[in-house]
């Protein structure tokens, strides 16, 4: 069937047109986004403004239309943590399905953290042993750890590089003593959870998830987009800690010349890469494996599950 996600994230709306049954791999079919950056749009009571509200109702109108051009048969829609903590959120919600007729499921961060952690593990495969996945989002941070398609931990950290830019790094160019604050702030978040994962023992495989990690990946010298979902991605710490120095000093419009860096995205890149370096440093890890698969692909792979086990119920087990 031909499914469409409609995805609330803190940095993008993107609604995404798959083919998909249970069994087999979700297919993309057509992608229809704006980056309309929520997590930036806070007023100072921490409430999505009115021109935010508009184009975010705007957007879900348009994907309506793309679905019925495409001939989407369900729309799974969402947000996460933008509208979860918006202080109007309720009202924002309300106004979306009075307008659109569409009822944003909000997620929780937990739910982001397993989510996106089952699409890793349906991506890499019982192989990669205990998983650790990383997701650096708008809005915030998600780790989840281990061996099955639910992860034993999940959490969810307010480490977004969008609400980290807005509140700590609002200039052209980074002020260092507020770098350092920042720097010292993260690090403290992180550590908080590192004891809870670390005793589930050392990973097996870490991986990254999100644009802003495939974003740092491409900085250090991953394969580019046009390469394709099945090239191999990493981000090395090493790599990563080379580049923070620079871009530290570097300006936005300096930033969004560095390959495989949007223009959308460059303001936001150096929070994001300091809540990658810290959380790197404080798990440990040497290396990321970046996955192509990750919420959206997570929401989907859940919903075919359900399909499957509907109408496992209603047949044998075994065919004589």
């Amino acid at each position: 069937m031909r499914l469409g996600v409609l995805d609330v994230g803190s940095n993008t709306v993107h609604f995404l047109v798959v083919d998909a049954h249970p069994g087999a791999a979700p297919l993309a079919a057509y992608s229809h986004k704006a980056e309309l950056r929520l997590a930036e749009l806070l007023d100072e009571s921490g409430a999505i403004g009115a021109a935010g509200v508009e184009r975010l109702i705007g957007h879900v109108a348009s994907s309506l239309r793309v679905a019925e051009d495409k001939g989407v048969v369900d729309i799974l829609p969402f947000a996460t943590s933008a509208v979860r903590e918006a202080a109007n959120g309720e009202q924002v919600l309300r106004r979306v399905a009075d307008e659109t007729g569409v009822e944003l499921r909000v997620l929780s961060g937990q739910d982001e953290a397993r989510l996106t952690f089952l699409a890793v593990r349906r991506w890499f495969g019982w192989s990669s042993g205990r998983l650790l996945n990383l997701d650096i989002g708008g809005g915030s941070l998600e780790i989840a750890c281990g061996l099955d398609e639910q992860p034993d931990v999940a959490c969810s950290l307010p480490l977004g590089a969008g609400r980290l830019t807005a509140r700590w790094l609002p200039g052209d160019v980074a002020d260092p003593d507020g770098l350092r604050e920042l720097r010292r702030h993260i690090r403290a978040e992180i550590a908080h959870v590192v004891g809870e994962i670390s005793r589930l023992g050392p990973p097996q495989h870490a991986v990254a998830t999100s644009k802003t990690f495939r974003q740092l990946a491409r900085m250090t010298g991953a394969a580019p987009a046009d390469a394709g979902p099945y090239a191999d991605r990493r981000l090395t710490r090493s790599g990563l800690s080379a580049w923070l120095p620079r871009l530290s000093t570097m300006t936005v419009a300096e930033r969004a010349q560095i390959p495989g860096v949007s223009e959308g995205r460059a303001k936001q890149l150096l929070a994001g890469a300091l809540v990658a370096d810290a959380a790197m440093d404080l798990f440990g890890l040497e290396e990321l494996d970046v996955c192509p698969w990750a919420l959206r692909e997570g929401i989907i792979l859940r919903q075919l599950d359900s399909m499957d086990s509907s109408s496992t119920e209603r047949r044998p087990a075994l065919t004589p």
